[in-house]
């Protein structure tokens, strides 16, 4: 009788672990089965906790102002803007009538970088011709550092940017280990995934806003500098025909 008891007893827990076998298969088919949820930018956003929204709020800060930037360098940085034609022909005309109060005149009338090169030479004119080269030469520099103050924030902006996106790729990757030595199970593969995304964000986020800001500073440099060159070779030529008329 004994023996009858224990053989059922044997065969029951072969039955049983048998059967808790099959569920735990069942159960692991179940769950590579089950499609992973995929993270949204919200959620690589939100992941980051407060320090990597901190640097999302940076990242945008710097992408308005590389926009405010560029525009504003766009519709300022232009030589009909800087160098009125009008401007140009009406102190031609006091020149070549020996007018330089009315030359002079005309400038005031018309305030801009041009202008204020031109009374540099003429209120220093009567100093001799070498004083006024050089007061224009003073005045050139000083008009050049003025136009060129905003388009130099266009390289900080470039140059900032691809360091936040490198600070948050850290932060991604120290997260990232950090999860996979505390964190197991479903929720560890959710959690890595929402931190390497976050890494690859912001670094995407810091080169879209660099590429397109350093480009625009080297663009709106060269374009600047083409307008001061153009004002110092106009203004030089004025002061060679008011010297003729004298």
């Amino acid at each position: 009788m004994k023996r009858v008891i224990a053989v059922l007893l044997i065969a029951g827990s072969a039955v049983f672990a048998q059967e808790a076998e099959i569920v735990k298969s069942e159960a692991v088919q179940a769950a590579e089965a089950a499609p992973e949820e995929v993270s949204g930018f919200l959620d690589v956003v939100k992941g980051g906790g407060a320090f990597g929204m901190v640097l999302w709020l940076g990242l945008a800060g710097l992408s308005l102002a590389a926009g405010t930037l560029i525009v504003d360098s766009l519709l300022n940085i232009q030589e009909k803007k800087i160098i009125p034609k009008t401007l140009v022909s009406l102190v031609r005309e006091a020149i070549e009538e020996g007018s330089l109060k009315k030359a002079a005149q005309r400038c005031r009338d018309v305030p801009g970088p041009y202008s204020n090169i031109l009374l540099a030479g003429f209120e220093n004119l009567d100093d001799g011709f070498d004083q006024a080269q050089e007061a224009i030469g003073i005045a050139a520099d000083m008009e050049s550092e003025k136009m060129l103050q905003r388009v130099n924030y266009l390289n900080v902006v470039g140059n900032l940017a691809p360091m936040l996106g490198l600070l948050g790729t850290v932060q991604g990757m120290i997260l990232a280990f950090a999860t996979l030595g505390t964190t197991s199970g479903a929720a560890k593969n959710a959690l890595l995934a929402i931190n390497i995304s976050q890494a690859l964000y912001t670094t995407a986020a810091g080169l879209v806003i660099a590429v397109p800001a350093i480009g625009a500073y080297f663009f709106f440099r060269n374009r600047a500098a083409k307008v001061i060159l153009t004002m110092e070779s106009l203004t030089m030529e004025v002061m060679k025909g008011l010297k003729k008329k004298r």
